[in-house]
């Protein structure tokens, strides 16, 4: 019986992206110094990293929620993908950072090293996933060639696929995402306001 193959470190970033935020997360709250500035600017940006993510899944649906293996069963390249390879992963960047300008914590520690930790993160799991792409679409060979993976291009990609988005898709996939910025928004301000109230 063949043994099964283990993951690699890249794998496993893949895998558990989904917690890595929460010690950056317990770090924010307890250090956690809000201004009016720091609340109004944080927010703007973590609100612009969660509209690009919304706009991500309304076109490329479900399998972006994959917690498993690498994969995924059709090449998007509509919608923001034609202006960026990776605007799921660039939106969540813009948030975190957002939410760690918000709480002013260790500020500008905090936010710089998100800043690190999550590019380094989610690059090494972007050539993971490039691996697969390459060597299961056709049309990968192109679109890697116009589109950049972070850096969003001025002009649209005419891909040859047609893509439709489901904003009621979109936001049922991202109902978790929006709660937790909605609750950690709302929290950071209480404390704002406490603060200023003592």
């Amino acid at each position: 019986m063949e043994q099964a193959r283990k993951k690699n470190w890249r794998e496993y970033l893949f895998t558990y992206r989904s917690y890595t935020p929460i010690p950056f997360l317990v770090v924010m709250v307890i250090f956690s110094r809000p201004t009016a500035d720091s609340l109004i600017i944080g927010f703007a940006l973590a609100l612009a990293g969660e509209l690009i993510r919304l706009w991500g899944v309304s076109y490329a649906g479900s399998e972006t929620r994959t917690t498993g293996t690498v994969g995924g069963t059709h090449l998007v390249t509509g919608g923001p993908y034609a202006f960026v390879r990776n605007p799921l992963y660039l939106g969540n960047i813009l948030m975190y950072v957002g939410i760690g300008i918000m709480s002013n914590a260790l500020m500008p520690y905090l936010p710089l090293v998100a800043l690190v930790y999550f590019a380094f993160q989610y690059f090494s799991i972007v050539y993971l996933e490039e691996e697969y792409l390459s060597a299961t679409f056709d049309d990968w060979k192109e679109y890697a060639a116009k589109v950049n993976r972070f850096v969003p291009r001025l002009s649209r990609f005419n891909g040859r696929g047609k893509f439709k988005p489901n904003l009621g898709h979109g936001l049922r996939s991202e109902r978790s995402s929006l709660i937790a910025l909605s609750s950690i928004s709302l929290f950071l301000i209480l404390i704002f306001i406490y603060r200023n109230m003592a």
